[in-house]
């Protein structure tokens, strides 16, 4: 699944900002909410995880399904292309409805996920609604225990206990979009990269949904075509190549076009750096060297946005990263957004994606955040090396002297 962007035979459109929502006490999926708009609906941001956002128990510990609405408005160029609706994640399952009618449902709240909506849309006003569940059981990533009770006196008592130190944020928490393709189109791009002496070798494969010729060049940053070829797989040679390197990146563009009896149908992008990576007698090597991880495990957490992608927050995260000397991080535990991956690629931050060893030092945790509220854990865990709003602590100025001395390759090796 390709991350949407703009290009000449693509369109985008942003679906984020304020939608309506209602809480739902169980009567939602009976009443067929998502035939109608919403009754007595307030407002809620997108992407935000809802629960920090209005006062009260009701709102942060609720349990079960949350409905959220918004109009959005379809061109009518769009109808001769594919139209698809995207969703960042949504968490932890969803009912996506157009119109009133269901769309698409998915399961996984960390994951990206869309559908082509031609046959359920209409050139101009339509509806959009999508149901939201918070549960956490022994079906869903992460996991949780959900018990109903009979409980005398109260009668039916529902809990949904984490089995997780991390509070259990929900809702629509990145990014909405709706976007274009053309009916032939450029479904997948996979790059694999390595290195010949000086050069660099680029090797693709190209998945595409239809018949075309299928041409793919390289540029540099200044964008100039610095390699190219044809076909749906190949391997590309680049010399004198620019690698990627810890906090020192540089990434090339994998532009990939379709193209049929002289027309070009579609084309695509790719950003990616040249780097090999792989371990060898107890060393983590990046372009055959020992890289020594120094970094921290970090959660996608912070105060009123909960989980919700905040590209604010996360440029001032990485800003952090460098200034206490890190350069790399550990993601807890979930896949992170799109976009904050990309950005680490783009500033060239290592992330270690729950890997069980490597050497060097990750230090748990780099800010405070949210858990749930107990005897244990009194406004969330404070283990971090930052406060919630991103306040260095002392632990973080030793860090920053320690980490600042030592290099990001052959320590200890």
């Amino acid at each position: 699944m390709l991350y949407p962007i703009m290009t000449m035979s693509r369109e985008l459109i942003d679906l984020n900002g304020i939608w309506n929502f209602k809480l739902d006490h169980g009567t939602g999926f009976e009443e067929e909410w998502f035939g109608r708009p919403l009754q007595q609906a307030i407002p809620m941001p997108v992407p935000a995880s809802y629960n920090d956002l209005y006062e009260g128990e009701e709102f942060r510990d609720h349990i079960g399904w949350v409905w959220y609405e918004r109009e959005i408005v379809v061109p009518q160029h769009f109808f001769n292309q594919r139209i698809v609706l995207r969703f960042g994640s949504v968490t932890h399952a969803a009912k996506v409805y157009l119109n009133g009618q269901l769309v698409v449902e998915h399961t996984g709240g960390f994951t990206p996920f869309e559908a082509e909506i031609n046959a359920f849309a209409s050139p101009g006003k339509n509806r959009l609604t999508v149901a939201v569940n918070a549960i956490v059981d022994h079906t869903t990533l992460p996991v949780g225990i959900y018990r109903e009770e009979d409980v005398p006196g109260l009668g039916k008592v529902v809990t949904d206990t984490p089995n997780f130190d991390f509070f259990n944020y929900a809702g629509i928490q990145r990014p909405v979009k709706l976007y274009t393709t053309p009916k032939t189109y450029i479904h997948g791009i996979t790059i694999t990269t390595d290195i010949a002496g000086t050069d660099g070798l680029v090797g693709y494969t190209i998945d595409t949904k239809g018949d075309a010729e299928v041409h793919v060049s390289v540029q540099d940053e200044t964008g100039e075509t610095v390699a190219g070829g044809n076909g749906p797989t190949g391997q590309l040679l680049i010399k004198d190549v620019h690698l990627w390197q810890p906090l020192h990146a540089y990434l090339y563009s994998c532009v990939v076009e379709l193209w049929q009896q002289g027309q070009r149908l579609d084309t695509y992008e790719q950003p990616f750096g040249v780097r090999t990576v792989a371990v060898k007698d107890g060393k983590f090597l990046i372009n055959g060297n020992p890289f020594y991880f120094k970094g921290f495990g970090k959660h996608e957490d912070f105060p009123i946005h909960g989980r919700g992608l905040d590209e604010v927050v996360t440029v001032k995260d990485f800003n952090l990263l460098k200034w206490v000397g890190a350069n790399s991080f550990r993601t807890s535990h979930y896949p992170y957004s799109e976009e904050l991956m990309r950005l680490a690629d783009r500033e060239g931050v290592v992330v270690i994606d729950q890997f069980p060893t490597f050497i060097g030092e990750q230090v748990w945790n780099f800010a405070d955040f949210q858990t749930s509220q107990g005897i244990i854990r009194v406004q969330g865990n404070k283990k971090g090396v930052f406060t919630s709003v991103r306040k260095p602590k002392m632990a973080a100025h030793y860090l920053r002297e320690r980490w600042r001395a030592i290099p990001d390759f052959g320590y200890k090796s």
